[in-house]
């Protein structure tokens, strides 16, 4: 009985399998389109169409499927009727995760695909596909798809996006071993600059594949930032690993923030080489060499992703640091630099405008900096110039710093630039957690060359002494210029000790028996017994404590204010000579007007009145005509010692 009952069992069973075979070789699976699409519109509420043929091949744990003329239309919102319309799908299932009612294809090739993308200012994503487009888990997964001709278009109008693209297949040849067959060209709007990019691709598209890189060559502009990229991307949609040859040109590196959401400063136009890495949370460019306006850089950045807020790290070496190109990062507008501001293509970024509102005069940098994006990002970022290219005027020879951001909190700590033989050195701080900025400097001047420091000027080159300093200031405002214009504190400069150009000196007093000697037996040094130049700083006026230069032969008092708001100077030097001087017109010495262009005077009716005197004696006796221009003397030696002293303190 057992035998006969297993028997029959064996029959059945064979049975069972010849009718599945039968049901697989002649069963029409066009009878399913309908059921399918009404399945598809009763879960989405958007309607599936299949026109075409539908063929099944069952297989576990994927089973293929082709369909031929098949659409899906878009919800009511879209501004298309249709998310998309393709000529053929060939893909497979899989079985597993469907019963778990998870639609995953494991690889699907279409052939010319019409797809459209968008989304709604509300924040609904027609790819979603449950009823209100707003379910991130809804859609379906794929892990590669292979191409075959199509258009692509994306639509985000409140991003101001609009990117259309056309894919085709390059033919291959028997010879031809290449994997980049996917031809592509795009053009149309990113966050409201005009995009333009074409390159090359992998025949198959690596979607979530993790394990594959997928080749890729492109090369695109972004409004005024061009890009060249060479290497593979794995994962497509997660960039879970990256490695791409990079090169990157643009007017400013703060144009880069709609692009990859970091603030960067604004700078001169720029290009870059380097070597872009991709793994976990990190981002790596590596061994890169640049050029920002003139000047030549080399360095690693890297930007870890992991922490609250992008965080920044960098180590910068300029072989060649043109002075000029850092007047864009503190502000300086066009008018000081020849640089524009970088703004995208159609707008104008509060930089322009309040270049625009900078008076032409003025010196002090004026474009505001932009503290909304700095939460965008911590930093620190070690800089150093090997070599400044600078104007003759300026005796600047090196830069190391170290710039961190914290918070919102900007910090040049140390800051330290070679000049004239010496340093200067301290810190800055910029608070953008207020508005206006909080800005405090503490830079520190020693033993700066005075024949160094004003090498443009003929008379100063004899000149011997060390000019030692502080600058200690606090301030608010968004730009440079204002937050000197609002600042508060102590400027000191001193000179203990050296020697000085005796014609600079005759010239200041107006000395002219003297003049006329040196400029025929030549310059001569003299005793410098001390120069200070204390002021007291108070909603950016520099007062007068004390200004004195004081020599062998004259001593040269000052008084006046400085006020860096107007960016104007109000200055009387008086000189007082030891000495007596056979012929000298003595008179102030006024300096007045912009920085921009200061005017430096004399008292023209005193120097009138001494010269009429000298007239009037001169016709009664020619001998007489010298009194009213001899300079008699002595002038007091000044207190230098205790000038320095409080200076100091």
């Amino acid at each position: 009985m057992l035998r006969r009952i297993m028997k029959w069992l064996g029959y059945l069973l064979a049975a069972i399998i010849v009718i599945i075979v039968l049901f697989m070789l002649f069963f029409d699976w066009n009878w399913l389109r309908h059921p399918i699409e009404r399945a598809v519109t009763d879960k989405t509420g958007r309607a599936l169409t299949i026109n075409g043929n539908l063929d099944v091949k069952l297989s576990w744990p994927v089973t293929r499927v082709q369909v031929t003329d098949i659409t899906f239309a878009n919800p009511a919102w879209a501004k298309q009727p249709l998310m998309f319309s393709i000529k053929r799908v060939d893909g497979g299932i899989r079985l597993p995760q469907l019963f778990e009612r998870q639609f995953w294809l494991s690889t699907v090739k279409l052939t010319q695909p019409q797809v459209f993308l968008e989304q709604s200012p509300d924040g609904r994503k027609n790819w979603l596909l449950d009823r209100n487009q707003k379910d991130e888990s809804a859609q379906a997964k794929i892990d590669r798809i292979e191409l075959d001709n199509g258009h692509l278009t994306y639509s985000a109008p409140a991003q101001k996006t609009r990117i259309q693209a056309a894919l085709s297949t390059r033919p291959t040849g028997p010879q031809d071993t290449g994997t980049a067959n996917i031809l592509f060209k795009a053009h149309g709007e990113y966050k409201g600059m005009p995009l333009n990019a074409s390159g090359s691709g992998g025949t198959i598209l690596a979607l979530s594949d993790e394990t594959t890189p997928y080749p890729i060559n492109i090369k695109a502009s972004i409004g005024h930032t061009q890009v060249q990229a060479d290497g593979t991307v794995t994962s497509l949609t997660r960039f879970s690993a990256v490695d791409l040859n990079l090169v990157l040109k643009g007017d400013s590196l703060d144009q880069l923030y709609p692009l990859i959401g970091i603030a960067l400063p604004r700078t001169p136009a720029y290009s870059t080489k380097g070597h872009l890495l991709h793994n976990t949370r990190q981002w790596r460019y590596e061994k890169f060499a640049g050029r920002i306006g003139k000047s030549d850089l080399v360095g690693n950045m890297q930007i870890d992703s992991s922490r609250k807020r992008p965080f920044l790290r960098g180590d910068l070496t300029f072989q060649v640091l043109n002075l000029a190109d850092l007047g864009s990062p503190v502000g300086m507008s066009k008018q000081n630099t020849g640089i524009s501001p970088a703004a995208a293509p159609g707008q104008q970024t509060a930089s322009a405008q309040a270049a625009t509102k900078q008076n032409k005069g003025d010196v002090l940098p004026g474009l505001p900096f932009r503290t909304e994006r700095w939460n965008s990002v911590d930093a620190d970022v070690k800089i150093q110039a090997k070599r400044i290219q600078r104007a003759k005027a300026l005796p600047i020879e090196s830069l190391v710093t170290r710039l961190q951001m914290r918070d919102s909190i900007l910090t040049l700590d140390p800051l330290r630039f070679g000049v004239a033989g010496g340093t200067l050195a301290g810190a800055i701080t910029l608070n953008g957690q207020h508005d206006p900025i909080q800005a405090k400097l503490n830079i520190h001047a020693r033993k700066l060359m005075l024949n160094q420091l004003f090498p443009a000027i003929k008379l100063s080159k004899t000149s011997i002494g060390q000019v030692n300093g502080d600058f200690d200031l606090r301030g608010n405002g968004n730009a440079v210029s204002k937050m000197l214009a609002s600042s508060d504190g102590k400027v000191v400069l001193l000179i203990d000790g050296g020697e000085i150009s005796k014609l600079m000196l005759e010239t200041a007093g107006l000395h002219l028996w003297e003049i006329l000697q040196l400029k025929l037996t030549g310059d001569k040094v003299i005793k410098l017994n001390c120069a200070v130049a204390d002021f007291n700083v108070k909603k950016g006026v520099l007062q007068t404590r004390t200004m004195l230069l004081d020599t062998e032969i004259t001593t040269i008092t000052g008084t006046g204010d400085i006020d860096m708001a107007q960016e104007t100077l109000d200055l009387d030097l008086v000189p007082h000579t030891k000495v007596i001087s056979p012929v000298a017109l003595r008179s102030p010495i006024y300096i007045r007007g912009k920085f921009s262009k200061p005017a430096i005077s004399i008292d023209k009716t005193k120097v009138a009145l001494r010269s009429a005197g000298a007239i009037a004696l001169g016709v009664v006796n020619p001998f007489l005509a010298i009194i009213p221009l001899l300079d008699t003397g002595p002038g007091k030696n000044s207190e230098c010692g205790r000038l320095i002293q409080e200076a100091k303190h």
